[in-house]
């Protein structure tokens, strides 16, 4: 029996919730209206009460995604704010976290999937918050004269660039088998992270 008995908003969440495990279990290319509604319980035509097509609910999900990996960066950036190398560490494993234990929630945020963003403004908030917080992680290092001076977003750029491509990597098992047989992952991003502070240090 279809379950059309949500109260006003709980719909919505039910369906980026759905589409959240489709992610999960299936990958981006099973994510559809249809499959959210059927996983949701609810009838086809109820998702477009909230979301006009696939590329809204892809907005919608990447949007509560981000959001979770903000507030998850956000603990730990807080957490280790007065240990600035530490909290350089802390974060890049933090956001390493997210991608291994949400790998297809991360994978679609991070992809070209939503074609047009400046029709998402909630979207492009919340991933310029996401920026942000990196960008005085790297002010908090520079402080402490741990990287060198200058633009905080352009190393900031460079830092997440190094990680982030890094995770990918590491996701799409592109890293050599007989380094990840002698190193665990977090040795190998504090590596990745220990070079960027190198070639950054003052």
């Amino acid at each position: 029996m279809e379950k059309d008995t949500y109260h006003h908003g709980d719909l919505k969440n039910a369906l980026i919730n759905a589409g959240i495990e489709i992610l999960s279990q299936e990958g981006l290319h099973s994510l559809s209206l249809r499959n959210a509604a059927q996983k949701a319980g609810v009838s086809h035509s109820a998702p477009y009460s909230h979301f006009k097509d696939k590329q809204a609910l892809i907005a919608a999900i990447s949007t509560k995604g981000l959001h979770q990996l903000y507030e998850k960066l956000s603990r730990v950036a807080k957490h280790y704010k007065k240990q600035p190398l530490k909290q350089l560490h802390e974060v890049a494993w933090a956001y390493t976290e997210f991608a291994l234990e949400s790998t297809g929630l991360f994978k679609v945020i991070f992809s070209s999937a939503i074609e047009r963003e400046h029709e998402y403004p909630d979207f492009v908030a919340v991933s310029h918050q996401n920026f942000e917080l990196i960008v005085e992680v790297v002010e908090n290092s520079q402080r402490a004269g741990i990287l060198k001076p200058g633009m905080s977003s352009l190393h900031a750029v460079t830092t997440w660039s190094m990680v982030h491509g890094f995770i990918f990597l590491y996701l799409e098992r592109q890293v050599p088998s007989q380094i990840l047989k002698k190193y665990k992952i977090r040795q190998l991003l504090n590596n990745v992270v220990d070079q960027f502070i190198a070639v950054n240090d003052k």
